[in-house]
């Protein structure tokens, strides 16, 4: 196939063009923004632990207070906003069901709501490290009693956020495979160069290869589980005949979300006891001790391990029962004349569904639980930061993509090769 790929032109093209804008990404990457204080920004990562732990999950963006600083942050928000209102409001939810029309209306509207949640996102960044940066004795990241420096900083990375919103989108039309996906591939596999030079640069080679054995093992289960599915079988009647075929269930279904879910939730105790630390009040600073205690991802308490495990189980719950539609499942499957052997159309085959779903996701989100607390387990027991050579959150990202650029390519070629025969 990797010989195929060369002389489909084609598909060079598309994989040319996904290359060049993977390259305009990383240089907008490493753009700061004006009036930025870089220096003080450096020393607020390495003081504060969980802080370079989010920056890694937004990309790396936070050490340099880059243009791109929100990432795509600000757009996945309004993603899952539009789709909780897709839940709660029925016009929306209509629009949802209403095929390639329906869904670039929901698009238009997602882009629409991206600006006003980057602008406000953009300022409560700027407050948030600030607030951190006089705690730690620095001047301000950016000084927000100039109005004109803090608007124009927000205006900045707000323009610059919708600009990667249309580079992902021009990446996906002109590339190989979804825009956002390869980005955020692009951003974990940024680090990884780092991670192995600074293990071999410390000359800990046990280690090095012992967690390279790691990493291969848990991309080998991450493999299975993202590529295992229960097929359902279904009986069509159709002209006085019954025609046999299957609905795949995916063990996988919720992906990443419900990790970017929780590492935003679980970094907001923190954040809190940041800001509550700098308070006169004798009650806010009781509650800054508790949240710094037990939330301070520099130092997970087991406190910490919990929640953040039941949060990613919860999330997960949460993502497929509003992206699963048993409901509709089940009656399209009806309309079209189908049914389950020894299940009833209707309510009781959506019913069904669900069940076999929940059973399935259940072994996925504990996996995905396990995988995203694993490194502070390690560190309760062994009381140092140890993860794999790429985070266990990363490579789900990276298993999840590659699998599927494989299948894409895969198709491309195969297209390629019937086409000669028309």
């Amino acid at each position: 196939m990797m010989k195929s790929i060369f002389w489909i032109k084609s598909l060079r093209k598309k994989i040319i063009a996904t290359l060049v804008l993977v390259l305009v990404y990383k240089f907008l990457a490493v753009i700061p923004v004006p009036w930025a204080n870089t220096d003080a920004l450096a020393w607020i990562l390495e003081a504060n632990k969980w802080l370079a732990f989010f920056s890694a999950l937004m990309g790396w963006w936070l050490e340099r207070f880059s243009i791109i600083l929100m990432g795509l942050s600000p757009y996945i928000n309004a993603v899952i906003i539009i789709q909780l209102l897709g839940v709660i409001v029925p016009k929306l939810g209509d629009l949802q069901k209403e095929g390639e029309a329906g869904q670039k209306k929901i698009n238009r509207m997602t882009r629409w709501l991206t600006l006003p949640i980057a602008f406000i996102q953009s300022y409560g960044m700027i407050i948030l490290l600030n607030t951190l940066s006089a705690s730690s004795g620095w001047g301000p990241i950016i000084d927000v009693t100039n109005i004109q420096v803090v608007l124009s900083s927000m205006m900045i990375i707000t323009a610059w956020t919708m600009f990667l919103m249309w580079l992902w989108e021009i990446m996906t039309e002109y590339g190989i495979w979804n825009g956002i996906s390869i980005i955020i591939t692009a951003w974990v596999l940024a680090a990884t160069p780092w991670v192995i030079g600074g293990l071999i640069w410390a000359s800990q080679y046990a280690l090095f290869f012992g967690l390279l054995l790691a990493t291969l093992a848990i991309i080998y289960v991450i493999i299975k589980f993202t590529e295992g599915n229960r097929r359902i079988p279904i009986i069509y009647s159709r002209t006085g005949r019954e025609e046999k075929s299957y609905f795949p269930i995916k063990v996988n279904q919720a992906g990443m979300i419900p990790i970017i879910f929780a590492v935003s939730i679980v970094t907001f105790p923190t954040i809190l006891g940041q800001i509550l630390s700098r308070s006169s009040g004798e009650t806010a600073r009781t509650i800054s001790n508790f949240l710094l205690q037990y939330f301070d991802m520099s130092n997970p308490s087991w406190v910490l391990i919990i929640v953040y495990f039941l949060l990613v189980l919860a999330f997960s719950f949460f993502y497929v029962s509003i992206t699963f539609n048993t409901e509709q499942v089940a009656e399209n499957i009806q309309k079209r004349g189908g049914y389950i052997p020894g299940i009833r159309p209707g309510a009781d085959t959506a019913e069904f569904l669900w069940k076999v779903s929940a059973r399935l996701n259940f072994f996925w989100w504990s996996f995905l639980a396990l995988i995203a607390v694993l490194p502070y387990i390690l560190w309760k027991f062994m009381n140092q930061s140890i993860d794999f050579i790429i985070s266990g959150a990363g490579l789900i990202i990276i298993v999840s993509v590659i699998l599927d650029l494989i299948r894409r390519v895969d198709s491309e070629v195969k297209m390629f090769d019937y086409s000669k025969y028309q």
